[in-house]
């Protein structure tokens, strides 16, 4: 399995993480979602770069320029609700993707332990297609295993690429060892080393719904 760490090389990648961090500028929700956005149009960019390409000759006004075009049948996904303006990236780039979308949620036990349930899913038929799922906050790894699990009911994709913008060592870790590593390969722009009690990462940026969409009850 391939673990991209987009953070190892400098670039314009890093002002966002940084802004999305701080907590002196991530208090504007506004400029939150629209850095996620920003991340996940970068990252769309160097997935592309690993896509199937073929030849298609264009008519331009003055005579034919052969293009090489994506030929992949694409599938964005998300885990709602702090996934959308991620998604969003995505799809600015992957404007002809198709889209999918489940819930997934943490329900406590207790102010240490929990649950995580899904609740919903819409998808098209992802046989033999590539499946993008984006999520920006990689903690354990368990929604996104059980997301992963709740879209094959959808139908098999030729290849899985989990896009997440901050994951944690142990949710890493925790994907190579129940994803198929020969057809997954993950996107992180930054991953960081610890979880706390709470199951959060850190130093991480704290709860990204929340940040991209007010708090919930």
């Amino acid at each position: 399995m391939q673990i991209n760490n987009l953070s190892e090389q400098n670039s314009v990648l890093n002002h966002y993480i940084k802004e999305i961090r701080s907590v002196d500028i991530q208090g504007d929700p506004l400029r939150f979602r629209r850095n996620m956005e920003r991340i996940g149009e970068i990252m769309a960019y160097e997935i592309s770069k690993t896509l199937k390409f073929v030849n298609e000759d264009v008519q331009t006004p003055l005579g034919i320029s052969p293009t090489f075009v994506i030929s992949d049948k694409i599938v964005i996904s998300t885990i709602l609700r702090a996934g959308l303006p991620f998604h969003q990236g995505f799809l600015s780039y992957f404007d002809r993707a198709e889209n999918a979308f489940v819930s997934a949620y943490r329900k406590y036990k207790d102010a240490l332990k929990f649950d995580i349930f899904i609740e919903y899913i819409a998808s098209p038929d992802l046989t033999g297609k590539t499946l993008i799922i984006t999520d920006p906050m990689l903690a354990t790894g368990g929604s996104m295993e059980l997301a992963y699990g709740a879209l094959l009911t959808k139908g098999t994709p030729a290849h899985v690429h989990v896009a997440t913008v901050i994951a944690s060592q142990h949710a890493i870790d925790y994907i190579a060892s129940h994803f198929p590593a020969s057809k997954t390969t993950v996107w992180a722009a930054a991953i960081d080393p610890e979880l706390n009690d709470h199951s959060y990462i850190v130093p991480g940026l704290g709860d990204a719904g929340d940040l991209a969409f007010g708090v919930k009850l």
